[in-house]
């Protein structure tokens, strides 16, 4: 697999990563602020994935410069020529380059702020979010940037990458499909099913990161539906698993770049903390999933957190 900074060395690789991730929790937490609520946690825990994917794992057409988002064109369909999907931010597709799906769509603001750390999207495009007749969506849809499927709040994205990773497979091309997960998605049954039919099609051009942060909107996973031992439970769907520290870049990288099992899905399990690098959120534990104010005083004190970050 090859990264889509190849140029860079070893050690530049990781600093440029880590220098997203930063961006990544500074973005959304000022967003945050401005808006008065947001997904904070979400942010936290996913920011070193994500940052890997982009800087690291995923081989992306270049882009000429950021991208500001469109309006939204409609719905697409047989009717509708000028719809668009949101995959231009990847850049262009070919048969070598990978493709990218967000299955938790409720990660898009996470999703818009790596685009702009990466010079993917132009940064005023994050002043169109959440608001009618544009695509920078709270809940990210198939016109949003970055994305190219609708996957629902949460459990389609696999089994529509399922299916493009059978197509690409099918029409030989090297070019591999990459989603990016989280664990309380794992509580649906849909994406068991369509797990079990990647391993029966032996789609190994298929690696799916999984952000293990043990929230979901309700609380704890453990206490809403424990899905434990996730990793024993995914080997015996027939994935190639590996669980690894997902703050640690190296930890995070190495899976993707191991020749991999012939016929087998790569499932990497990252363990994550929700409130990494923002201290301040673990005062809300375990009610993470999204953060909204309840008065000036406490946006004040996630105005201090923002101003440790500049």
């Amino acid at each position: 697999m090859v990264s889509s900074n190849k140029a860079l060395h070893a050690g530049d690789w990781q600093q440029e990563v880590r220098r997203v991730a930063a961006g990544i929790r500074r973005r959304v937490l000022e967003h945050t602020i401005k808006n008065k609520g947001g997904y904070l946690s979400q942010a936290c825990s996913a920011a070193e994935i994500l940052a890997s994917l982009y800087g690291r794992i995923m081989h992306l057409g270049k882009v000429p410069g950021p991208i500001t988002p469109p309006p939204f064109a409609g719905v697409p369909g047989p009717q509708n020529p000028d719809a668009v999907t949101g995959a231009v931010f990847n850049g262009p597709r070919g048969a070598a380059y990978d493709r990218f799906i967000l299955s938790p769509s409720q990660y898009a603001l996470v999703l818009y702020a790596l685009l702009i750390e990466v010079g993917r999207m132009a940064p005023e495009g994050l002043d169109q979010f959440n608001k009618d007749g544009f695509t920078v969506e709270m809940i990210g849809a198939e016109h949003s940037p970055g994305m190219e499927v609708m996957t629902g709040s949460l459990g389609q994205g696999l089994s529509q990458a399922a299916g493009i990773a059978l197509a690409r497979k099918l029409r030989q091309e090297p070019g591999k499909v990459w989603v990016f997960m989280s664990d309380g998605e794992w509580q649906a049954g849909q994406n068991w099913e369509a797990l079990q039919a990647i391993s029966f099609y032996r789609l190994d051009n298929i690696g799916i990161y999984i952000d293990v942060n043990g929230q979901q909107c309700d609380g704890l996973m453990c206490e809403v539906m424990e899905i434990e031992p996730f990793a024993d439970r995914l080997a015996s769907f027939g994935a190639n698993v590996y669980r690894v520290n997902g703050h640690d870049l190296n930890a995070l990288v190495q899976p993707a770049l191991e020749p991999g099992l012939p016929g087998k899905p790569l499932a990497v399990l990252a363990d994550t903390n929700p409130w990494k690098g923002m201290e301040i959120l673990r005062q809300r534990y375990p009610k993470l999933h999204y953060v909204r104010f309840t008065n000036e005083q406490e946006r004040d004190q996630y105005a201090a957190v923002l101003r440790t970050m500049l």
